[in-house]
């Protein structure tokens, strides 16, 4: 297949590609390099260093795509809070023209969404039909992404998918942004630095292994359109979740707690019964384990 992933040098966009990769796949990589690393991209792919809010004709015409994963995105929380015009250029905006050159070539699109920041405060694991309640304009944006991918299926007939992420979590996170917790307690512990628990630590979150999404997210190649939630249906709090870190980091760091964070969410978990029983997908990677090999891929990657 002829695959093209934007965001492809960013953290869970780089892990699609090596699935692809992997599997034999033709792979284009679109990044602009804002967040996303070079290195990242695996070596059979072709890197075209763009911004997704540009007009990209020449470079899908390049690659004439069967399949378009899009993970390209402005994925802080804060930062669509505090300049919500450019979260909304690139979560939009980018979007949109994506779909368009997707519509030219005739491909699918895969398109990145997120479950806490659409869904709100979770009382159970939300069902793709639980009340869709953002709080955040990034929610907002990601779920205005998702009304383009029906509007698209509806107006042509085209099968595209949106994935609901849970606190994706794994090696080459960026500890920057409201999901990457995992990178910022072991980034701390790593450099013996103090680690933060904002509020009582007792907020909950699904946190489902970057390669497990990477599976989820090549799974859906094919299916007829719909929306699925990507997690674990597992809630873990904040303050278990750095013991876990403490305990694969040979540590016993004490973290401290800092003020509550307005607006935080308390409780959010994915159902992942649908993504089961349409895709064939399951998170496999347990917690501890997955955490395990993120702090060993950050020991070797500070020895670089």
């Amino acid at each position: 297949m002829r695959a093209l992933v934007t965001g492809g040098a960013g953290f869970i966009g780089s892990h699609v590609v090596d699935a692809l990769v992997a599997r034999g796949d033709e792979v284009t990589v679109v990044d602009s390099l804002a967040t996303g690393k070079r290195e990242n991209v695996a070596a059979a792919a072709e890197l075209h260093v763009r911004d997704i809010r540009e007009p990209l004709d020449d470079v899908f015409d390049h690659a004439r795509p069967e399949a378009i994963f899009h993970l390209a995105a402005q994925a802080d929380v804060r930062v669509s809070v505090e300049r919500p015009v450019e979260d909304a250029e690139v979560n939009v905006l980018g979007t949109i023209r994506v779909l368009e050159a997707s519509r030219r070539h005739g491909a699918q699109v895969i398109f990145s969404s997120t479950g806490g920041a659409i869904y709100g405060e979770c009382e159970r694991p939300a069902v793709e039909t639980a009340p869709r309640e953002p709080v955040s304009p990034y929610g907002t944006a990601k779920l205005a992404g998702e009304e383009y991918i029906r509007a698209h299926n509806r107006l042509y007939g085209t099968i595209h998918v949106a994935l609901r992420f849970g606190n994706v979590y794994g090696p080459r996170q960026d500890p920057h942004g409201e999901a990457g917790v995992v990178a910022i307690f072991l980034g701390a512990l790593a450099r013996a630095e103090q680690a933060y628990v904002f509020g009582d630590g007792l907020q909950t979150r699904d946190y489902v292994y970057v390669g497990d999404v990477a599976r989820a997210t090549t799974a859906a190649v094919g299916q007829e359109g719909g929306v699925f939630n990507v997690g674990t249906g597992r809630e873990t709090s904040v303050v278990d979740l750095y013991a876990l870190c403490a305990r694969v980091a040979g540590s016993d760091a004490r973290a401290e707690h800092s003020p509550a964070r307005l607006g935080e969410l308390q409780r959010s978990s994915l159902d992942p019964e649908l993504a089961a029983h349409e895709l064939g997908f399951r998170a496999m990677v347990e917690l501890e384990d997955g955490l395990q090999a993120t702090w060993d891929w950050l020991q070797g990657d500070q020895k670089e």
